[in-house]
């Protein structure tokens, strides 16, 4: 039957009625019936009779995406076609949207998996970005220039002098490689190996050449930048010597050891000391494999297992992790030059390596590195200098001639002030010095060199207590003092004696670093990083275990009060 326009549009009754629509195409209202069948059937329903009537034969043999299949189809095409008409009707079975609900835990809940925060630190370059634009456009207001010149022009004071100054420290470590040559040579029990004179020749040496170097800047009158970058690099080098010293010289023993093997008539059977690896933090004395050959050899002679053992072991100690370099194979220039680049302070014989340089990563972290010494500039003349000078003049009684003597309280209320100043800006430096050091610069000599270990800092932002900060904020340097302080002497004093020296041995240096800059010795540095392992008792007590979020708040606020509390101390006081 055929409509016609009158009665689409109802003639005769003048009742306005909707346009009417197209009808469907016969495949496509087949389909529809179909589906909804299906529904019904699947939720346990009768489907309506004129739901399952079925189409001409003719129809069957039509193309399109609704094509029904014939009914000697194979399984595959009646599952592919069910799956089809399945999607479509779940598609039409709701008109409005609808919103999926399920049980989950925001972004920032401690019980959340997620831990991409990228976006942040692009914020924290923004945020950064305005800060600097806003001080130079105030300075522009202010003075006519973008930059203030008082800490930029310290930058280029006797540049040539830093420059060969470097180049000599640097090349005055070589003396490492020929001693050490010269105490491998040496023959077994004499006065020139390592065990008899080598530690004592290479531990004076370095001794000297650290106060040498220590005190070059003071005798040239050099500005503190450049004193600060010499002594931090005298630093870098002299933890690198000393690895390269003290690992090498075992090695040779080692290897006189393993020669001695040969006559084990007269050779030693004490057993083979095991140097700290990543994998073996602490050390060891003997192989694991050690007891249980022993006891299979029942002593049965001097080639029994117990011999076979130690000598691999012996051989094993000589052999580079990675398995491709012996020892004394990496006694050459090439290895020694090699690793003073690396971004590693503890010594191997051979290290994992990336297959090219990625150019890309390589010069962004360079331009990333000159950034952020720009922007701890800006931040050091606009935020931080201002504020020591300004508490400094205040102070001073020889300026306050015209002015009554400050009294104690108004000191005091000063020195507050000033550090109450100095609590963001100082935050914001601790957070550059971190990037630029461990992030940029690391990074960068790590690709140059193609040094595969980027593990140069941990999550140390969520540290609860000190001793979690040392473990994770300073990969390397924890790495050489928990090998060649901390493992070296546990053996003999115990584990609580071990850490105190090293928290010493870390704390000296540190003072002597706030000592070159300030060029004042108060030891305010030290009695701060000291008194970390007490605070470090107190919080693993039972009443204070388990709080993670009050500890780190607890962390972050006295590393921020910390910091400006030293530094206007060195300052004022």
């Amino acid at each position: 039957m055929s409509s016609t326009s009158a009665d689409a549009l109802g003639e005769g009754d003048h009742i306005a009625r909707p346009r009417p629509r197209k009808p469907l195409h016969s495949q496509l209202s087949h389909l529809s019936q179909i589906s909804n069948a299906s529904d019904l059937s699947l939720n346990g329903a009768s489907p309506p009779l004129h739901n399952t009537l079925e189409l001409p034969p003719e129809t069957t043999t039509t193309s399109g995406r609704s094509t029904p299949i014939p009914l000697d189809a194979p399984p595959s095409v009646r599952s592919l076609s069910t799956a089809r008409r399945q999607v479509r009707a779940e598609q039409r079975r709701r008109i409005f949207p609808t919103i999926e609900f399920a049980s989950r835990v925001s972004h920032f809940d401690p019980n959340s998996d997620y831990r991409d925060f990228h976006g942040f630190f692009n914020l924290f370059w923004i945020g950064l970005a305005i800060m600097a634009i806003t001080t130079m456009l105030r300075n522009i207001k202010d003075t006519g220039y973008p930059m203030r010149v008082q800490i930029w022009g310290l930058f280029t004071v006797k540049l040539w002098h830093l420059a060969v100054a470097d180049f000599l420290m640097v090349a005055s470590t070589a003396v490492s490689l020929p001693l050490h040559q010269v105490f491998r040579s040496a023959p077994a029990g004499g006065p020139l190996t390592w065990s008899k004179g080598g530690v004592a020749i290479m531990s004076i040496y370095q001794a000297t050449w650290l106060v040498f170097w220590i005190a070059v800047p003071f005798v040239l009158e050099w500005a503190w930048t450049a004193q600060v970058f010499l002594l931090l690099h005298t630093m870098v080098l002299l933890m690198k010597m000393h690895s390269y010293s003290f690992y090498n010289g075992h090695l040779s023993e080692t290897e006189k050891r393993l020669h001695a093997l040969d006559d084990p008539s007269t050779a030693s059977r004490a057993p083979a000391y095991l140097y700290p690896t990543p994998d073996n933090p602490m050390g060891t004395v003997a192989s694991p494999k050690r007891a249980e050959a022993r006891g299979k050899s029942g002593g049965s002679g001097p080639e029994d297992d117990e011999i076979a053992q130690l000598r691999e072991d012996l051989a094993r100690e000589l052999t580079s992790p990675i398995g491709n370099i012996t020892y004394p194979a990496n006694l050459t220039w090439a290895n020694y030059l090699d690793y003073l680049c690396c971004p590693t302070l503890c010594y191997e014989i051979e290290y994992p390596r990336t297959e090219a340089i990625d150019w890309q990563n390589l010069l962004s972290k360079i331009a990333a590195t000159f950034g952020c010494i720009f922007l701890l500039t800006i931040i050091s003349e606009e935020f931080i200098l201002p504020a020591l000078t300004d508490a400094s003049q205040r102070l001073d009684p020889s300026i306050r001639t015209a002015e009554p003597p400050l009294t104690s309280l108004e000191a005091v209320l000063v020195l507050l002030e000033t550090i109450s100043w100095l609590l963001f800006p100082f935050m914001l430096t601790f957070l550059l010095v971190f990037l630029v050091i461990f992030e940029y610069v690391l990074g960068a000599f790590a690709e140059i060199t193609h040094f595969a270990d980027r593990h140069f800092y941990s999550d140390w932002w969520n540290s609860t207590d000190w001793m979690e900060f040392s473990r994770e904020w300073n990969v390397p340097v924890y790495s050489f003092l928990r090998r060649h302080v901390y493992s070296a002497s546990r053996p003999h004093i115990g584990k609580a004696y071990a850490t105190v020296i090293t928290f010493l041995i870390s704390a000296v240096g540190h003072e002597i670093v706030m000592a070159c800059i300030t060029k004042k010795l108060r030891g305010y540095g030290f009695i701060c990083q000291m008194l970390q392992l007490p605070i470090v008792v107190l919080q693993r007590t039972r009443w204070m275990r388990g709080k993670h979020t009050l500890h780190n708040v607890s962390f972050w606020c006295s590393m921020i009060l910390g910091l400006s509390l030293i530094c206007s101390l060195y300052v004022l006081v």
